[in-house]
């Protein structure tokens, strides 16, 4: 059974930065694609990054891209979101997301298992 806990959220003033962490367990991911999304209140969930467990390429919203980073530590089995540079438009529960497969995904509903989320909280 697959499990992944979010950590790394918080209180963070507009062009900070954050690292969220992903820890994975339960299964070996090297055949898994991760995400990371995010919802704000009142709005749908919405992918930010994400990229394939074996390697190659990363993807983002266009909403994050130059600002955020995904990652991944074999070692930890974590992945990670290194946010920089936050808005307050970033303040949202972010949710790590884990999905059999090679391609990686945007949309929620493609991805099986989730984590419980962690508040981000950009202020002015």
């Amino acid at each position: 059974q697959v499990q992944l806990v979010e950590s790394g959220g918080g209180l963070v003033q507009a062009g900070g930065s954050l690292r969220l962490s992903c820890a994975a367990s339960g299964r070996t991911f090297s055949s898994y694609t991760m995400g990371w999304f995010r919802q704000a209140p009142g709005k749908e969930r919405e992918f930010v990054a994400g990229l394939r467990w074996s390697g190659g390429t990363t993807y983002y919203a266009d909403s994050v891209k130059g600002r955020f980073t995904i990652s991944r530590d074999n070692a930890k089995n974590t992945v990670d979101l290194q946010m920089n540079s936050l808005k307050l438009e970033d303040t949202a529960v972010y949710f790590c997301a884990a999905r059999m497969g090679s391609i990686v995904v945007r949309e929620p509903w493609q991805y099986a298992d989730w984590g419980q989320g962690t508040q981000v909280t950009v202020s002015s």
